[in-house]
């Protein structure tokens, strides 16, 4: 079983009110991530405890350059965000190291299965 990780911090809140539904992930993950894949949504700390919110289907994967993100590809991976800097600030912040627009990143969309 694969899991989709989340810092509970920043993401805990819109992952349990189904806000967010993708993520950004820094990189080509095309080949960990494929669509039609159940993971499950965790949050905690990267090396430590996580939680279990719930499991999800992966609607689809697909791998662009940040420059290339729609505004439908920002606005489900945070409500809250508007541009390609936004995206680029936060990826920053997560994976602490320089971030352009000419990234690639991967665009996971997920859909939340009740069980």
């Amino acid at each position: 079983m694969f899991a989709l990780n989340f810092y509970s911090e920043l993401y805990e809140d819109l992952l349990t009110k189904n806000r967010k539904t993708a993520t950004i992930r820094l990189g080509d993950k095309s080949d960990k991530y494929m669509t039609g894949m159940v993971v499950w949504i965790t949050v905690g700390p990267r090396f430590g405890r996580r939680q279990k919110l719930y499991s999800a289907i992966l609607d689809r994967v697909e791998v662009k350059p940040i420059s290339e993100l729609s505004p439908r590809d920002i606005e489900r991976e945070n409500p809250e965000m508007r541009s390609h800097d936004d995206v680029i600030g936060i990826l920053t912040r997560i994976y602490g190291e320089f971030v352009t627009p000419a990234h690639l990143v991967t665009v996971i969309y997920f859909s939340r299965v009740d069980e």
